[in-house]
């Protein structure tokens, strides 16, 4: 298909340095903030200079094209990239003020303050209960007695209590989708973070159960800062307060909701929501 000249100005102008400061948006302190972050996968570039403010007690979601580097960005905040044979980065990013790159910084303890839920369930193969105990017993949060109770305020905060109540022992494999997100949702909670990061946590399940999940969330921010990666721009407009749109590495506008999908600033963004690229 043809491209417009309008077209290429569009795409070519990805690749412009942008090196403009975080942006923070005035309704909530910043819980996280990215300075001039890029990160390499060996001698490949996928992030250029992120800078960002991203506000406590508020759902931030992350949109853009597929491959442009919005998960990379989720998994770096708390550090998954460690795992990835020759990953590294540039620049900061900071929890509360402090970089989580710090020196002697405990990454496992880091992980328990910045959870993470991931694209497609994966509870253990262990009963409900044992799924969500699993964390605050592996990391001695809490003593054996008050086990019970932390989880059943999990699957609350899950709003999965009631249907799971009387099912404690059996398989967390055994429930449906739905609520097999739901139960990797809790298992998160159950440690009780500050900060919660969801990688497309709605793209394998039915639209009844993205429902429960995006009601969910609404509820959840009133105690945690979500930062939510999401492919359904719908989705992003229903649920989050904050928008940062992201292509070929670079994040090219970051603001409130409202702000970027009705009056975006910069002429890549409008040309993603209204559907001409991606």
């Amino acid at each position: 298909m043809n491209q417009t000249a309008a077209d290429r100005r569009i795409v070519g102008s990805a690749d412009r340095p942008r090196n403009d400061p975080p942006i923070r948006p005035s309704a909530h302190p910043p819980v996280l903030e990215s300075k001039s972050y890029s990160f390499w996968y060996g001698p490949t570039q996928a992030l250029y200079d992120v800078s960002c403010a991203i506000p406590r007690n508020a759902i931030t979601a992350l949109i853009g094209p597929s491959g442009c580097g919005k998960t990379t960005f989720l998994r770096s905040i708390n550090r998954l990239h460690d795992l990835t044979p020759g990953a590294r980065h540039q620049g900061e990013i900071l929890l509360d003020g402090v970089s989580i790159f710090a020196p002697g910084t405990d990454v496992v303890a880091l992980r328990r303050r910045i959870g993470m839920v991931f694209q497609r369930p994966n509870p253990f193969p262990k009963p409900v209960y044992d799924n969500v105990a699993y964390g605050p017993r592996l990391n001695a949060l809490a003593p054996a007695r008050e086990l019970p109770d932390r989880v059943e305020r999990a699957l609350r905060q899950a709003a999965l209590w009631d249907e799971v109540s009387d099912r404690l022992r059996e398989p967390g494999t055994a429930l449906s989708g739905g609520q097999q997100q739901r139960l990797c949702i809790a298992r998160a909670l159950a440690n009780e973070p500050e900060v919660l990061l969801m990688d497309e946590p709605c793209s394998a399940l039915d639209p009844i159960a993205t429902q429960r999940i995006e009601e969910l969330l609404v509820e959840l921010k009133k105690t945690y800062t979500i930062v939510l990666v999401t492919h359904n721009m719908q989705q992003a407009a229903r649920v989050s307060d904050y928008t940062g749109f992201f292509y070929v590495g670079h994040l090219v506008e970051f603001g409130t909701t409202q702000q970027v999908f009705t009056r975006p600033t910069d002429e890549r963004t409008e040309a993603y929501i209204t559907g001409r690229f991606g």
